[in-house]
């Protein structure tokens, strides 16, 4: 069975269905260490990029901009990851970078989603974000005029030649991500002036909101007239270590709504497999993720208590990827042993489940230990299969 075969049953539940060896991604100081210590590089990494910035696994998928990790994927007998959609399904025209302070080690810059930044000139940290574009009414009715559903402008030139080939893909195609009803609106606000806005202007957020289903509604029913997807995808990173940033009420108020209205459209194409894409705890909110008509999450960070044999217990028919500890690849042969033992062999005989590290894998975890994890997983994957 190709990957795509292979996604599709295991979603399914199908009896006896295959999990995917896939990793969600690296950092790209994490892969520099590697070939430090043994691992044989065929694909060399961009000197371009930097050691804060990451590397996509099978699981994140090829998008274009992004740098798609091989060597390990060919070492490992990796299946083929996700393909994405190459849609701008956010900002059309995007905002030029433009550098507005330097300080030695560090500039200031506004970046192509008109958010002010805090970035390294070496790039071994993630940029720290400053202020968003939306800081009146009268911003957000200009920004509304780079939200529309022109869709050829937000495709490459080649469309019609990617359509053709999605006709005979192996893999499993993703519509959406990147962009969510929460983490849109934290791109445009920032991540405390969304919160005070809820409160202080509810109409806003709900204006944003409305105007953003609409254009993804807009913009993926024209795509899906041209091609079938295997997975709908949304992205958030709403919550943190101990719960989300919002309360369930305020989710049922100001996102359920507009879930509803997007899944409602994949599902009138046929895309049964609809996906969230959020960090930290989110136990809250997993009713109302499956009200709106959601089947599945990833990575499921283990730091933040999303224990997916606990998931598993909880909600038996829920999809999900990744689930393991990157801390506990970091701490030896036991530790690993004890963490696929306790959480991959319960459920993956049980399908709808794609094991992985629970997000990008840290520079701290040392090749050694990364091959006895993988060749341990991949074992295991085998023996179920």
């Amino acid at each position: 069975m190709n990957s795509r075969e292979k996604f599709l049953a295991n979603m399914s539940f199908q009896p006896g269905a295959e999990s995917l060896k896939w990793e969600f991604g690296y950092w790209a100081g994490t892969l520099r260490r590697w070939y430090q210590e043994g691992l044989e590089h065929e694909f060399e990494l961009p000197d371009s990029l930097g050691h804060g910035e990451s590397v996509r696994g099978e699981g994140m998928g090829q998008k274009p901009g992004g740098y798609i990790e091989k060597d390990i994927h060919k070492l490992f007998g990796m299946e083929e990851g996700f393909l994405r959609v190459p849609i701008n399904n956010y900002l059309s025209p995007e905002y030029s970078v433009e550098l507005l302070e330097d300080h030695g080690d560090w500039v200031l810059k506004k970046d192509k989603w008109g958010i002010i930044v805090r970035e390294s000139k070496s790039k071994d940290t993630p940029n720290s974000f400053i202020k968003g574009p939306l800081q009146s009414r009268a911003d957000w009715e200009k920004i509304k005029e780079r939200l529309q559903p022109d869709l050829i402008k937000r495709l490459p030139g080649n469309w019609n030649d990617i359509v053709q080939a999605y006709k005979n893909r192996q893999s499993p195609l993703i519509l959406g991500g990147s962009q969510g009803f929460y983490g849109s609106p934290r791109y445009l606000l920032g991540d405390e002036k969304i919160l005070t806005t809820f409160y202080d202007d509810p109409e806003l957020i709900l204006d944003i909101n409305n105007h953003l289903c609409n254009l993804w509604i807009d913009l993926y029913d024209q795509i899906l007239q041209q091609t079938s997807v295997d997975l709908g995808l949304i992205w958030e990173d709403m919550s943190y270590k101990n719960g989300p940033l919002i309360s369930p009420a305020m989710f049922k108020k100001f996102l359920l709504p507009f879930y509803k209205k997007l899944t409602g459209l994949f599902r009138d194409h046929n895309v049964k497999i609809i996906w969230v894409d959020t960090d930290g705890n989110f136990w809250k909110l997993i009713p109302l993720f499956l009200e709106g008509g959601v089947t599945g999450f990833y990575p499921f960070e283990a730091a933040a208590n999303m224990n997916v044999a606990d998931v598993r217990e909880a909600y038996p028919t829920l999809q999900m990827m990744g689930g393991i500890d990157k801390m506990k690849l970091a701490k030896g042969k036991q530790e690993i042993d004890l963490e696929l033992e306790q959480k991959v062999k319960p459920i993956i005989a049980k399908g709808g489940f794609i094991p992985s590290v629970d997000h990008l894998i840290p520079s701290d975890i040392s090749w050694g230990s990364f091959i006895y994890y993988r060749r341990k997983l991949n074992d295991m994957i085998d023996r179920i299969g």
